[in-house]
């Protein structure tokens, strides 16, 4: 059964740093978009970073120079480094496996897998 677990999160102070991580099991992240997205209560689920096969990233103004994405194909492992961290960035974080595009989506409903997401909590 497919499936991707993430890892990492956790509760920091505002300006801090955490690595999230999200293994593949029978899913290949090599050749697939693969994005992280969070989930605020009441909110919808949104983009926070997104990387292509050739190692192409997107990400959304809220993230673009805090949050950096990345892949290691050999490990089947997603990154996630998130710096500089705001109480806005609480949220359950989620890792998502997409179809091949050459400039992948921030749109949740083009990714078909999801990991169960990982807490992280930003304290003023």
């Amino acid at each position: 059964q497919e499936e991707l677990v993430e890892s990492g999160g956790g509760s920091v102070q505002a300006g801090g740093s955490l690595r999230l991580s999200c293994t593949a099991s029978r899913l290949e992240i090599r050749n697939y978009c693969m994005g992280w997205f969070r989930q605020a209560p009441g909110k919808e689920r949104e983009a926070v970073a997104v990387i292509a096969d050739h190692g192409a990233t997107n990400y959304p103004d809220s993230t673009a120079d805090r949050f950096t994405i990345s892949k290691d194909n050999q490990k089947n492992i997603l990154y996630l480094q998130m710096n500089d961290l705001k109480p806005e960035d609480t949220a359950v974080y989620f890792c998502a496996h997409g179809p091949y595009d050459r400039i992948c989506s921030l749109v949740a409903s083009r990714y078909n897998y999801w990991g169960q997401g990982t807490q992280v909590t930003i304290s003023s």
